[in-house]
């Protein structure tokens, strides 16, 4: 009886750091930015209940509803970009890694170097070679004969959004490189040799074996990439602002819950009980969805 008691104490001792960081840092603030969406606010003082007054504001009332809907496209374009070449890409490499291509040890070093950057520093700085008159892209475009390629990366409505996800993918290519290989490399040494018995050739290989047994990498991946994209900030802030500047087009959630909670979208004064209901929004979109993803991808997870 001793001996458990003592061990129920020494696992509360590990545990508890770890409860009492989620309790300060997500569950409170959550709760609060509830209870303080149901209010409104003048300057930084709360004024009157209004109830669901301000998540009605953001879904049907300009600029409100505008702001969140284009906010919220980005967000999607950023998930839909990142999931489709990020991480196809990281399987790619992943897999070339697996099989132990010449430079295997170098590649995977070269790889993931990049995730350790600041995201600061990296956006900073490819905010720079981004500039149309001064930047090293289009000084290589040019230097190489094709003028015709040159842009304002990131003046251009168009290409601002685009330009910015390819910045934050060549950061974080090496992080699902690496979660792909190990999980190529948990797959059983034995399931592999019964494979190339049975005459199976490569293509076939990763089809119908390697891919299956990787459904918990992927899961991995897919969720992490969604709460990414979901509450991407610092890259947008450090390349093009707070507005989500040009006209708003690099605009996603992150930024507009910012510059509505401490500088309104249209009179420059916080609005903290639009800005709340923003928050748990994106709580609600980023919790739900990952539940969903993580109840979907399990199912079709393998087991030996």
């Amino acid at each position: 009886m001793r001996n458990n008691v003592k061990q129920s104490l020494w696992i509360l001792f590990f545990v508890l750091p770890g409860l009492l960081i989620v309790l300060v840092f997500i569950i409170v603030p959550l709760f609060m930015s509830m209870f303080n969406s149901m209010f409104s606010w003048v300057s930084i003082n709360r004024d009157q209940w209004v109830g669901f007054e301000n998540f009605l504001k953001i879904f049907t009332q300009y600029p409100y509803k505008d702001r969140f809907f284009n906010a919220i496209g980005n967000n999607v374009q950023w998930f839909t970009t990142t999931m489709l070449v990020q991480n196809l890409l990281g399987l790619l490499f992943g897999y070339l890694l697996y099989k132990r291509i010449a430079g295997a040890n170098i590649f995977q070093r070269i790889f993931f170097i990049p995730v350790l950057f600041s995201i600061v520093a990296v956006g900073f700085l490819w905010s720079l070679y981004l500039n149309p008159n001064m930047g090293i892209v289009n000084k290589l475009l040019t230097d190489v004969g094709l003028n015709d390629l040159t842009r304002a990366w990131l003046g251009d409505e168009k290409l601002a959004t685009p330009s910015i996800i390819m910045v934050n993918m060549w950061r974080w290519v090496g992080f699902p490189t690496l979660v792909f290989y190990a999980g190529f490399n948990a797959v059983p040494e034995k399931v592999i040799e019964a494979a190339y018995m049975e005459g199976v050739g490569e293509w076939r290989l990763f089809r119908s074996f390697l891919f299956p047994l990787i459904i918990p990498s992927i899961t991995i991946i897919t969720v992490l990439t969604l709460i990414g994209s979901l509450n991407v900030f610092e890259q947008i802030y450090t390349m093009t602002g707070l507005e989500g500047g040009p006209y708003f087009s690099t605009d996603t959630l992150g930024t507009l819950f910012y510059r509505t909670a401490f500088g309104s979208v249209d009179s420059g004064q916080p609005e903290i009980g639009i800005g709340s209901a923003i928050a748990v929004v994106i709580y609600v979109l980023t919790f739900g969805i990952s539940a969903i993803s993580i109840v979907g991808l399990r199912k079709k997870e393998v087991e030996l």
